[in-house]
């Protein structure tokens, strides 16, 4: 089996590290940054293709920014053939997976609803995943033999990542209330009064390591995550639920990734700098 990837970022190296076999990729960055996309590639032992390279491909990973998980499949529908795999890992509504997987499959290529349900590090290609769509039954063996760590969440495309918009509304959204509050708290004098009543009130969360956590990943992943919770957005949006939400997320999610990478130091320095970096009242 040939598998390729449509986008080599993050989630699509961890999944070929996992995998450890030789792949097909293409990215957009191919031809406009300074030859990083290009080299790491050439690390992991994958070959960069034009995007109707990707037809010598079985299976098609689709695993690119949300904003861009149609946009990008749409140059890649011609070369599509009889029988190819396109996999959609991409965290995106019920209605683009589906609207996606109409185009697909009227080329003749089958489409599979994939929804990644844990960050791809440590586990790689064997982080949880959620398969949906008409061909996830007769292919879910195939993923299991691979070392996918995958489960059925339904016969239609979007019943998968429905679970993912819905509970990633909750994990992006904690992200969000836990960084904005403890800027608030620095900002306005009281961060030690804030972190020790909230340590005491919600114990089982560890502030020690947590509040922390939420800071590195806001601000390494914040425009990823933002896209996310757009999507997310659109969801609660198509259900006659309150889409604004997400999108609020969203805002928050997207300063932190302004901010950038937090440094590794003790979660009150960290506060002081993203506050620096965000309001420029650090100090």
């Amino acid at each position: 089996m040939k598998i390729g990837f449509l986008g080599y970022g993050e989630a699509a190296r961890a999944f070929h590290d996992g995998l450890a076999r030789a792949v097909l990729a293409h990215d957009i960055l191919l031809d406009r940054d300074d030859g990083a996309m290009r080299q790491a590639m050439k690390l992991r032992g994958a070959s960069p293709v034009a995007i109707s390279g990707l037809a010598e491909a079985d299976w098609v990973f689709s695993a690119v920014t949300a904003d861009q998980s149609l946009l990008a499949v749409e140059p890649l529908l011609p070369h599509l053939r009889q029988g190819q795999v396109l996999i959609d890992i991409n965290s995106v509504s019920p209605d683009r997976k589906r609207e996606t997987a109409a185009a697909v499959e009227a080329t003749g290529a089958l489409y599979l609803d994939m929804a990644v349900m844990a960050p791809v590090h440590p586990k790689k290609h064997a982080t949880p995943v959620l398969l949906a769509g008409k061909q996830a039954a007769n292919l879910l063996q195939e993923l299991l033999d691979l070392g996918f760590s995958a489960s059925l969440a339904g016969a239609e495309p979007g019943a998968a990542t429905a679970i993912k918009m819905v509970r990633s509304l909750f994990v992006k959204g904690l992200e969000a209330i836990t960084v904005e509050a403890l800027l608030a708290a620095r900002a306005s004098g009281c961060f030690d009064e804030i972190y020790a009543s909230l340590s005491g009130s919600f114990p089982g969360l560890d502030w020690s390591r947590f509040a922390s956590y939420q800071f590195e990943r806001t601000t390494r992943h914040g425009h990823r995550r933002a896209a996310e919770m757009r999507e997310s957005g659109a969801t609660l949006d198509a259900l006659g639920l309150h889409g604004g939400l997400a999108r609020e997320i969203a805002a928050v999610q997207d300063a932190m990734g302004m901010a950038g990478p937090a440094p590794d130091a003790p979660l009150a320095e960290t506060v002081q700098h993203v506050l620096a970096r965000r309001t420029g009242q650090g100090g």
